[in-house]
């Protein structure tokens, strides 16, 4: 299609979201370490593909956002992961209840959706790296000016 400049995302840490939690449980810890296992196989997958695309296509940049790196608390601090409203028995939201007060401190609006204060910390990350392992082999600001 002609596409030169790529960025792959990959996946969150699908352990830790709400409904996940609710369904298999975390044996005592904050996540469901052996979903977030299976996610970090992928993701490193998805990684080396991007830098085996980057060596086939030379006429194309292609870049990865570690989006379960970047979901890590930075630091020992648990994150938040109650929803932020209250939730049926399949994780969504009870229509006509209210959610909570403050959107900004919660990570996920519902069983499965990241607010938009969880939002603002991934684009950010993606498109300014923190972290030399936010993106590889570029952030998004330097793949735009390849």
């Amino acid at each position: 299609m002609g596409a030169r400049k790529v960025v792959v995302f990959g996946l969150a840490r699908i352990g830790c979201i709400p409904a996940e939690i609710g369904r298999f449980g975390t044996n005592g810890k904050l996540c469901n370490d052996h979903i977030n296992a299976v996610v970090k196989l992928f993701d490193d997958k998805v990684k080396d593909l991007v830098h085996k695309l980057n060596g086939i296509y030379s006429d194309a940049r292609f870049t990865y956002v570690n989006i379960g790196g970047i979901s890590r608390p930075l630091g020992d601090i648990p994150l938040p992961t109650a929803p932020c409203c209250q939730v049926t028995e399949d994780w969504h939201c009870i229509p006509n209840t209210s959610p909570c007060p403050n959107r900004a401190t919660s990570l996920f609006f519902d069983g499965y959706h990241p607010t938009e204060a969880s939002n603002i910390v991934t684009a950010t990350r993606a498109y300014t790296r923190l972290l030399p392992d936010d993106a590889f082999p570029w952030d998004i600001s330097h793949l735009s000016r390849l």
